[in-house]
């Protein structure tokens, strides 16, 4: 057993981490979600305090983005309601679905968010000027997309970030440093949605909250810059490996494989 101030350590640590991988490439519970369950929370306690912690990392990722965010707008009307219309429906899906169908779907998630993240992209990117014409099923199926991530964010949170990057990567003409920072901005705003919905159902871990909290903040603010000077394909790499780790060992926890 960890003392308390051990604990506060790790947890902070943990979300520096985390806050980073989270800013990044969207995964930021590849790091938090199994910390949080080695220490003993059941995996929808775990989940509500990673979200609830998650809210730390927009408040540092936000103003280190603004460089990428300017001049945006437009995409990010359409982008946040519709993240954010999901994410109260995917909280509210959380506390009627059991625990235990939980704990055995949340590899699925994690394993697809993995195997999207390595998916090579070639995207066009729009040079000044530059008219694009995208056909409206497509738009329409890009916007269930967005809203469906947003139900998944609310949900259950983890590779939210990357499930969204991949839609972006399709529908976006900008490169991934701005789709990137538009993710967490909107998935940001998810987080707080979904933190209140989790308030109103459900006693909040503070004692784990909040120095995870400073720990996502601190990451947060980091891994826009650190995404400026690396190559994304290696970023997505790292991470996609990773996820797919994870979720291999949760199959094996979930169904005693």
């Amino acid at each position: 057993m960890f003392t308390f101030g051990e604990l506060i350590v790790i947890l902070v640590v943990v979300r520096i981490v985390a806050g980073i991988v989270s800013t990044a490439a969207g995964l930021a519970s590849l790091v938090s979600y199994p910390v949080l369950l080695a220490l003993g929370l059941p995996p929808v306690t775990a989940n509500v305090t990673n979200t609830v912690g998650l809210v730390f990392t927009s408040f540092g990722a936000v103003p280190a983005s603004r460089r990428e965010l300017r001049g945006h707008g437009q995409e990010l009307k359409t982008l946040i309601p519709l993240t954010l219309v999901g994410s109260i429906v995917g909280a509210i899906l959380l506390f009627i679905i059991p625990a235990a169908t939980f704990a055995k779907v949340v590899p699925f998630f994690i394993l697809i968010a993995g195997i999207l993240v390595l998916i090579p992209r070639h995207i066009h990117i729009k040079q000044p000027g530059e008219i694009v014409v995208t056909p409206k099923w497509m738009t329409a199926l890009a916007w269930l997309g967005i809203f469906l991530v947003g139900a998944y964010t609310g949900y259950f949170g983890a590779a939210g970030g990357v499930l969204m990057l991949s839609i972006l990567s399709f529908t976006s003409a900008a490169p991934f440093v701005v789709y990137n920072a538009q993710k967490n901005l909107a998935l940001g705003l998810a987080n707080i949605v979904s933190a209140v919905v989790y308030g109103l159902q459900t006693p909040i871990q503070w004692r784990y909250v909040l120095p995870l909290g400073i720990g996502f903040l601190i990451g947060g603010s980091l891994g826009p810059r650190i995404v400026r000077h690396l190559p994304a394909r290696l970023l997505k790499i790292v991470i996609g490996i990773g996820a797919l780790g994870l979720a291999a060992s949760l199959f094996k926890s979930a169904y005693g494989l």
